[in-house]
């Protein structure tokens, strides 16, 4: 097997079993919670490490640290000088933070829920959430250099070790204090995200070159503000859509915040999944921008689009076609009733309709920020998405409720893709936005079909049990959806393929490491060379300057 293909087997396995995990968390607290007004005070606290894990371990942190890393190691460099720098002070500022959201508890309540009834609840959860502000820095400090060093199997693993911690502490303290033990698992489960990373960390800076002095170039690996800003812009406004859904939520009727999250939870398992791969591939994407080939940065990206795309749209005509069948069976058991089943299932099939978008928005972000200077660009097409999404929810939310909210996201996020996708010709690379548009609206119709398939195959098969139901209906959409991309275009079946069967050069893999000469040595290309033109004379327009990788593996 290739080392892109065994790098995401390992990941794979171990995401699975941490979102495994993140299931048996909410099927845990659905169960002994409901969708209630203490639930939906937890979800505002639990807001803050939704918040910064995308920011410092998702994506920002990654976006940064990947490349610099990269560029570390290519110069013949190691990890130790960007470590002795970096963590410390930036410890040192988070806890800060952490501080100050103690401190400021009930005003961060009363700004992302002013409607909220348990205020004094969602106000302790807060103060305890409040520590993953530093830990989970330091965790994805640690994940983003260890996948530049192509260890992916401890930073897949982080999820699992998380919710490890959370489900450990419902369990224990539940009785005591109620969903407070939620918010105390989510600050143990935090702790935990670094432990399982430790040792490999700590292996990284053993074999790293003693720090040499810095010459004029030393300033290269520090993270500058002109660096930071734009990744963190770009991440925190993703973000912001939930933000949005909370603050316009916590007016409507109790338990809608807690309906629209487990939705949600639910609907983005295959967008996670989907993102694997684009995680595993990015250092050969930040490989191909440094080293100025702006052809290969168009193949990758072009691949990667047609595999996340298929993998999320086909789920998403699953979960269209069987989303009652899927809440229920998940969630409705003990203090979840049959209506918050339908409430959920309804806007799980509006959330679906916007992960495609979710998908599209991860990836082309990633070909932006694989440059040597982070461009705004994503930061002001999300920008523009939030405002649709905030429009439209705060439009109609006191008509629709939670429906408004959820095709709010869906079409706010959809519109932000399409814009990033149509730019990234301009100074990325020869990406054809008029190939995108093809590939994409084919395998869109071929989930429409594979869910009018399911929807029959729901409806003539209603009587059955839901586990029954659920995997007659997964064998009948899979494989109707299948056929019809076969049909559609080999093109489309090439990129699966060309995944599997690309043969690696000598390397090794340890605790999920795969290590290849291409995306390791720093200098092979003769000076002065360059790549940004096409095969065939075209003009790919890549980015001037680009002799540096930068990169990131959302989750």
């Amino acid at each position: 097997m290739n080392s892109v293909g065994r790098a995401a087997a390992l990941s794979g396995v171990l995401i699975a079993a941490g979102t495994g995990l993140g299931f048996a968390r909410d099927l845990v607290m659905a169960h002994m919670f409901g969708a209630s007004r203490s639930t939906d005070a937890f979800l505002v606290a639990w807001t803050i490490p939704e918040t910064v894990s995308p920011l410092l371990i998702e994506d920002a942190m990654a976006l940064l640290m990947v490349p610099a890393v990269t560029r570390l190691l290519a110069r013949g460099d190691g990890l130790r000088p960007l470590a002795g720098s970096t963590l410390p002070r930036m410890v040192l500022g988070l806890s800060l933070i952490t501080v100050t959201l103690i401190a400021a508890a009930p005003v961060v309540v009363d700004v992302l829920a002013p409607g909220l009834d348990e205020s004094a609840a969602a106000v302790q959860c807060v103060r305890l959430t409040a520590i993953t502000v530093v830990t989970f820095g330091v965790a994805g400090f640690m994940s983003a250099a260890l996948r530049a060093h192509h260890r992916f199997g401890p930073p897949a693993a982080i999820y699992l070790a998380y919710n490890v911690g959370i489900l450990a502490l419902i369990a224990g303290l539940s009785g005591v204090v109620g969903i407070t033990s939620a918010a105390v698992g989510v600050a143990a489960g935090s702790l935990l995200m670094i432990a399982v990373q430790a040792p490999a960390f700590a292996r990284c800076l053993r074999d790293s070159p003693p720090v040499r002095a810095l010459g004029g170039d030393g300033v290269e690996w520090r993270l500058g503000i002109a660096a930071v800003a734009p990744v963190v812009v770009y991440t925190v406004t993703r973000q912001s859509q939930v933000f949005v859904e909370r603050f316009l939520g916590s007016e409507l009727a109790a338990g809608s915040i807690s309906h629209l999250n487990y939705a949600q939870k639910v609907a983005q398992v295959p967008m996670v999944l989907s993102l694997l791969i684009v995680t595993v591939t990015f250092p050969r994407l930040a490989r191909a921008s440094a080293d100025g080939d702006t052809w290969q940065v168009a193949r990758r990206i072009r691949q990667d689009l047609v595999i996340a795309s298929t993998m999320v749209l086909g789920a998403s005509a699953f979960l269209i076609a069987f989303a009652p069948a899927v809440i229920a069976l998940l969630f409705q058991h003990g203090e979840f009733t049959a209506d918050d089943t339908a409430s959920t299932a309804s806007i799980m099939r509006i959330y679906a309709l916007g992960l495609w978008g979710q998908s599209a928005v991860g990836l082309a972000a990633r070909a932006f920020f694989a440059q040597r200077r982070p461009t705004w660009r994503p930061a002001r097409v999300l920008c523009l998405g939030l405002v649709v999404t905030a429009a439209i929810g705060g439009a109609f939310a006191a008509s629709a409720g939670t429906l408004a909210l959820a095709a709010a996201n869906a079409a706010g996020i959809t519109l932000a893709a399409v814009l990033l996708l149509g730019g990234l010709r301009r100074g990325i690379a020869p990406v054809s936005p008029r190939r995108i548009a093809a590939d994409v609206s084919r395998l869109v119709l071929a989930a429409a079909g594979a869910c009018a398939a399911g929807g029959l195959t729901a409806h003539a098969a209603a009587g059955l049990p839901p586990l029954v139901l659920l995997a007659v209906g997964g064998l009948v959409t899979t494989a109707v959806f299948a056929v019809l991309i076969v049909l559609a275009g080999p093109d489309l079946v090439a990129p699966w393929i060309a995944l599997r069967s690309r043969r690696s050069v000598r390397g090794r893999t340890e605790s999920g490491e795969t290590s290849e000469p291409a995306d390791r040595a720093g200098g092979n290309r003769a000076a002065g060379q360059n790549h940004r033109t096409a095969p065939g004379g075209g003009d790919p327009a890549g980015p001037a300057g680009a002799d540096v990788p930068l990169g990131r593996p959302r989750r």
